[in-house]
């Protein structure tokens, strides 16, 4: 893993579930925006990347993080609270993508002011067609702030 002078979005996974790892790599594989997608199992792996700790001290900034809410270790909505503390971290959009239909979820994650929230389909197609329209809407339409250490 190099940080020196990434070309492609840099795309953080948080994701527990091998299965939706799986499937949001062939949404990615397939999409039409150049990417390179980092898979972290756990929130506190997640943390460790974006602070590039340990393992991860050559870590690229993320352009975007997909974020699951339960995972091991530390959960995702600490995940967010924190990231968000950070000034550093803070202008890194957020896209929760989790299981969770609760309200409260949803109210919760903007209230950490995650930058949006998807429930993740059921259905292996539904899933990858959902994935695909974010990446085209956030790496096509939406402009996204520019890496201040790259």
């Amino acid at each position: 893993m190099s940080n020196a002078h990434p070309t492609s979005a840099q795309l953080l996974l948080v994701e527990d579930n091998p299965g939706d790892v799986r499937l949001t790599r062939e949404a990615f594989e397939a999409g039409r925006i150049e990417n390179e997608l980092h898979v972290v199992p756990d929130g506190a792996q997640a943390l460790d990347f974006l602070h590039r700790r340990g393992e991860y001290a050559d870590a690229p900034r993320p352009d975007l993080i997909l974020l699951d809410l339960n995972l091991p270790r530390t959960g995702g909505e600490a995940v967010l609270e924190e990231l968000k503390a950070d000034p550093e971290l803070r202008p890194i959009p957020v896209i929760v993508l989790t299981s969770s239909r609760a309200e409260e979820d949803v109210v919760k994650s903007y209230d950490l002011h995650a930058n949006a929230y998807l429930t993740k389909p059921v259905d292996p197609d539904e899933f990858i067609d959902t994935v695909r329209a974010f990446e085209k809407f956030w790496f096509s339409v939406v402009r996204l702030p520019p890496e201040r250490d790259r």
